[in-house]
């Protein structure tokens, strides 16, 4: 009997369960600052696009039903196509915080409360050109 492995199958997790948190890369990075600031271990592993367009904080799973941040979207993984080692997270992107150089997550409070106060530097940032 022939049976097939679903190690590939990209319906099935391939890495931890969460949810992700996508920012303008902008904002991201002064949350970044702000979060490392603050609790110096506060954020958890950060993912930059290959444009560096979008920062993506990885969150605990369930973060996405409750999330309401504007000019964010979190979205649910279930696990699929992101991948805790340094050298390959998830296509197309590359890690800012590789996982063993912060916690599993960053909590959905603490980074909402980082992405509020870095938009409110940006704008004050912005204002004074």
């Amino acid at each position: 009997m022939m049976t097939t492995s679903r190690k590939n199958d990209p319906l099935e997790p391939s890495g931890p369960d969460c949810d992700v948190v996508t920012v303008p890369a902008r904002q991201g990075l002064e949350a970044v600052d702000i979060l490392r600031r603050g609790a110096g271990d506060a954020v958890g592993p950060v993912l930059h696009d290959g444009g560096c367009d979008t920062l993506g904080f990885l969150v605990p799973p369930g973060t996405a039903a409750a999330w309401d941040v504007p000019g964010s979207v979190c979205t649910e993984t279930d696990g699929r196509g992101i991948c805790l080692t340094p050298d390959r997270p998830a296509e197309g992107s590359d890690w800012l915080v590789p996982p063993g150089e912060a916690d599993l997550a960053t909590d959905p409070a603490v980074l909402r409360e980082a992405l509020g106060q870095a938009q409110r530097m940006i704008d004050a940032a912005d204002s004074c050109s």
